[in-house]
């Protein structure tokens, strides 16, 4: 089977050579561990989204369309401290990162967040002009000349939007507002709040329109929607359904009119209250499934049923563990694996825990898992 018949297969629940193999990637620390372990630096090309032919990771093309703003804020360091800086991102996010232990652009811990470039409606307003859906250079450069043939004639999964591009409500309006400003904002701003819900969907749409209309078909959109903590969301259901779920729905309505077979939905920590919203809007599949947060893909198919495909699910603490507790992990996917829908990858990020030894280990047993084999 090519890589494209085999993933379609594999969300249809038919019958298939193998499972796809699809991972998300690893820390820069991660990266740093593995080369002193022997790994060469040149070895892989470390997007693993598209693929990675070291473990025969079945390869996704992406289409690398702009959802962000343009023009960006600019990057720039305010002040530095010590081991720390304050920084302004191109997302007009100020936040204190820690300069100790980053790497290749990629920090150690978590920044603190400490300001956000709307906290009233007319901060919206202005933010707006930034999403000009309109803009050409949201979009590469003569595609129609270089890029529609090959599309149309892929052996492999064809996105729309790179990994973190093609964002939600709730991620793009707490990356607007904060966590805590947007917690708010429900309740004391919800006019703004419903305008910015449907400015969302609209602007999704109108960046997508040129090349749907022009002869794209992706087979699917994957929306990154952060909302979720380890226990559970950071919306309410009731919330989620009065200013997300009419607009989720328009925008899923939207693509599979356009030809997108799938709708793809990311976030991490447990979702699992509003899962019942997602799959009334339209979603064809969740990821990445943070065992962490309790989300165990078996109980989700039990739960929800075939209508709800799942992929990730991966235990990334088991793979810091030794060859036989990866094993036993591994061998609890076997009834999902024979039943479809269900694509196995290592719930987020690998991290600097896990050495390379394990993670090659794991990566055989996958592929036995994959096909169905025992071990």
């Amino acid at each position: 089977m090519t890589p494209l018949e085999r993933f379609h297969a594999c969300m249809n629940y038919s019958p298939v050579d193998r499972v796809p193999n699809h991972e998300v990637g690893v820390w820069v620390q991660t990266k740093q561990r593995w080369r002193a372990e022997g790994l060469p630096a040149d070895d892989l090309n470390w997007d693993w989204f598209t693929g990675e032919a070291r473990w025969a990771m079945d390869p996704r093309e992406y289409i690398d369309v702009r959802f962000d703003m343009v023009p960006p804020y600019e990057e720039k360091t305010l002040s530095r401290d010590g081991e720390t800086e304050i920084i302004q991102r191109a997302n007009g996010v100020i936040s204190k990162a820690l300069i100790t232990g980053s790497a290749e652009g990629m920090r150690a811990s978590m920044d603190e967040y400490l300001s956000f470039p709307v906290s009233t409606p007319a901060d919206f307003q202005e933010l707006k002009k930034r999403f000009r859906a309109s803009s050409p250079n949201r979009y590469p450069a003569y595609w129609r000349e270089f890029n529609l043939a090959g599309w149309s004639q892929r052996s492999h999964p064809l996105v729309l939007g790179k990994n973190c591009s093609t964002l939600g409500f709730y991620w793009r309006a707490r990356e607007w507002m904060g966590t805590e400003n947007l917690s708010y904002a429900w309740y004391d701003e919800p006019a703004m709040m419903h305008e910015m819900m449907e400015f969302i969907a609209d602007f999704t749409i109108e960046t997508s329109r040129p090349l749907l209309e022009g002869g794209v078909k992706p087979d699917y959109v994957f929306l990154n929607e952060d909302l979720s903590m380890k226990n559970g969301p950071l919306l309410s259901p009731a919330t989620y359904r009065e200013f997300i779920l009419p607009h989720m729905k328009r925008l899923v309505a939207f693509y599979k009119s356009a030809g997108v077979r799938w709708l793809v939905v990311d976030t991490d920590g447990n979702c699992e209250l509003i899962i019942p919203h997602l799959m009334e809007a339209g979603v064809d599949a969740i990821w990445p499934l943070e065992r962490a947060s309790d989300m165990d893909p078996r109980a989700i198919r039990k739960k929800f049923g075939r209508e709800l495909r799942l992929w990730g699910g991966v235990d990334k603490r088991e793979l810091a563990k030794d060859f036989a507790a990866i094993d036993a992990h591994l061998r609890t996917f076997r009834p999902l694996i024979a039943e479809g829908g269900f694509i196995p990858t290592v719930d987020h990020l690998v991290p600097p825990d896990v050495s390379l030894e394990n993670f090659e280990h794991y990566m055989r047993r996958k592929h036995q898992l994959l096909r169905g084999e025992a071990f």
